[in-house]
């Protein structure tokens, strides 16, 4: 079996100290030989400056850096300066994303999917960027049907995308199973699974909600029968996400991109016990 594809997302912090906290993360995760870091993009771009200064730091390290790049709210001349920007750093990774609008603004910008943005990519950089974008085993949340998300996907890869990161999910089953239908419908293209670990149940509640993202009833009620136990729900969500990891990759899952929330310790301790 080939060498797992192992990568690190990222948010570009707000303060000094934040910034500093995500060095002795980033110095942590970097012993690990990662791929990839990726930084994620604000919506409608509202932290431009700050993912690329986190992106140009990792860089300087002499790590890849891959940041996102969210195109609702966003004019295509925005987007232009922004890949010319990446492009004269000698950034050559780029995750696209579709993106939400920001909180009171109406206007979702001259991009309605992701797909127009990776065409757009490719029609202004042509193959200078491996693009990334994301896929959703569990389905998209506003998808129309199972079926259409699916076919959106696809669009997103005939456009030029070069690799996938899944959203997060803790059912193997169906990121396998989404998968099988992509391969059925010629996606040839690496779809990583996109892991995140467990450290704080009400905040994974929060974000699940959020973005559809599944908890299966099973790990709900035992994650919240742990109440304030900080300690225990640790303990279990690591128990629970190195055997999810150890099946994805047992199972031809080409790598893992972790979502670290800017903490090093829950992927480390992982990632050692995959024996990686």
């Amino acid at each position: 079996m080939s060498k797992p594809i192992i990568s690190f997302e990222f948010f570009p912090p707000k303060t000094p100290e934040g910034m500093e906290k995500l060095r002795a993360t980033r110095q942590q995760l970097a012993q690990l030989n990662p791929e990839f870091f990726s930084v994620t993009f604000g919506a409608g771009g509202s932290t431009r400056d700050r993912t690329l200064e986190t992106v140009l730091e990792i860089q300087a390290d002499g790590y890849k850096a891959a940041p996102h790049l969210s195109c609702i709210g966003s004019t295509r001349e925005n987007i232009r300066a922004i890949l010319h920007e990446y492009k004269n750093h000698g950034i050559r990774h780029v995750v696209a994303l579709r993106g939400d609008l920001p909180s009171g603004s109406a206007c979702a910008g001259e991009f309605r999917y992701a797909n127009e943005l990776v065409e757009f990519i490719r029609a202004e950089t042509g193959d200078w960027f491996h693009i990334e974008v994301a896929a959703y085993p569990e389905f998209h949340p506003q998808a129309v049907s199972a079926q259409a998300d699916l076919v959106n996907f696809k669009r997103k890869v005939d456009a030029g995308a070069n690799a996938a990161i899944t959203q997060y999910f803790y059912n193997a089953d169906a990121y396998f199973n989404f998968c099988d239908e992509c391969a059925r419908m010629g996606v040839t293209v690496p779809i990583v699974p996109g892991i995140m670990p467990i450290s704080n149940f009400s905040q994974l509640a929060r974000f699940s909600d959020a973005c559809g993202a599944e908890i299966p009833r099973w790990l709900r009620l035992k994650l919240q029968g742990y109440a304030d136990d900080i300690d225990s729900i640790r303990s279990f969500g690591l128990d629970v996400v190195t055997d999810l990891c150890e099946r994805l990759l047992r199972h031809g899952a080409p790598g893992l991109h972790f979502y670290t929330l800017n903490q090093a310790g829950a992927a480390n301790t992982i990632w050692q016990r995959l024996g990686l």
